[in-house]
């Protein structure tokens, strides 16, 4: 059995089963985190940060999670919700008199339902670092179909998007709000925008034997890349530096888990338990026609009864169990290649369910 270091209460040695299983057999290096009634209860790592095995993944060893950073400016979104400083089912306009869309909402932001899920302009990945340029496109650009119709998963522009509004609304850029007034509270190392001084501490994201593939088309939707992204082209100091907020958020298991459990944990004075509640308001229930499989999406989170979730590109994941008090959260950095997931994060929910009696 692959070593495995960390605490774990002992209600829930399956999570440290299964990781151990997992850093045996598909993980390179991996975390997983679990916090039960406000309380973490499993703060465990092992494995190696590179993919020559000679770096051990260590406690504070963080790496890119891909679109598991959309969970955390989607309760950005819902703090500034529950402050009464933003409207969620206000047009943007109201906050970015520039935006050309009068009739895209929050709300359809959050929900992948704005029409906008790629640029029309083909745009470069050093693009992706000039928000400034990225956010102009967005604005004068036409959605694809009527605002909150159709769900189509808003892989990079979401961030953006979201982030503008946010920007507008308090005068700083999201990953600035998030440190200030989310991270920084909560003393979770996360990190929209990661400083140099950090960098020595990014185990490196390793790509699927074979690359990534797309989803295929749907009849309304072919996902053509733009930019044409694969894993090693963020493994930059550019990238790490920018403020990519839909998926270039860095942390590990433990500062996912602190951060998320905020909704699982009712609020942890941050939001109100009615802001956490929020999370669960379904917007749309269909066939994303991105990602290709049905999908429920709530205010930032893909739902499913009282549970709110989302996964990063390649494998991480954080699970919000509002009614059980149970937030778990899978962080690595051997991508695979799936579409949605891989189910290796789910076998860490599951584990963690077993430690619930």
């Amino acid at each position: 059995m692959v070593q495995v270091h960390g605490s774990c209460d002992e209600r829930f040695q399956d999570v440290r089963d299964a990781l151990a299983e997992s850093l045996a057999k598909d993980d390179v290096g991996a975390s997983v985190a679990v916090v039960f009634r406000g309380e973490p209860v499993v703060d465990l790592w092992g494995g190696y940060a590179d993919a020559r095995r000679t770096v051990a993944w260590e406690r504070d060893t963080i790496t890119n999670v891909w679109s598991t950073t959309k969970t955390m400016i989607a309760l950005c979104a819902l703090i500034l919700a529950d402050r009464g400083q933003l409207d969620l089912d206000a047009p943007l306009v109201r906050y970015w008199p520039e935006f050309g869309a009068a009739d895209v909402r929050v709300r359809h932001v959050l929900s992948h339902t704005a029409g906008l899920p790629v640029w029309d302009t083909p745009i470069t990945l050093d693009d992706l670092c000039d928000s400034a340029k990225v956010t102009a496109l967005l604005a004068a650009q036409a959605p694809r179909w009527t605002p909150g119709e159709i769900g189509c998963y808003h892989a990079l522009t979401q961030g953006f998007l979201l982030g503008e509004v946010v920007r507008r609304i308090t005068g700083r850029t999201i990953g600035a709000f998030f440190a200030t007034e989310v991270a920084g509270p909560l003393g979770a190392d996360f990190h929209i925008g990661l400083p140099d001084s950090r960098h020595h501490r990014v185990a490196p994201s390793l790509a699927p034997p074979g690359g990534m593939t797309a989803p295929p088309p749907t009849e309304l939707f072919d996902v053509t890349p733009n930019p044409d992204l694969v894993p090693e082209n963020t493994n930059t100091a550019a990238w790490r530096r920018a403020e990519i907020p839909s998926g270039a958020g860095y942390g590990n298991a433990r500062s996912v888990a602190a951060v998320q459990s905020v909704l699982s944990s009712g609020g942890a004075g941050l939001l109100s338990r009615v802001g956490c509640e929020r999370a669960l308001e379904e917007q749309y229930r269909g066939l994303d026609h991105a990602l290709g499989v049905p999908m429920r999406y709530g205010m930032g989170y893909g739902i499913s009864g009282r549970n709110c979730f989302w996964g990063g590109m390649g494998g991480s994941l954080v699970f919000n169990d509002l009614d059980a008090g149970l937030t778990v959260a899978y962080v690595m950095n051997r991508m695979m290649d799936a579409i949605v997931g891989d189910g290796r994060g789910m076998t860490m929910v599951g584990a963690a369910y077993s430690g619930l009696g």
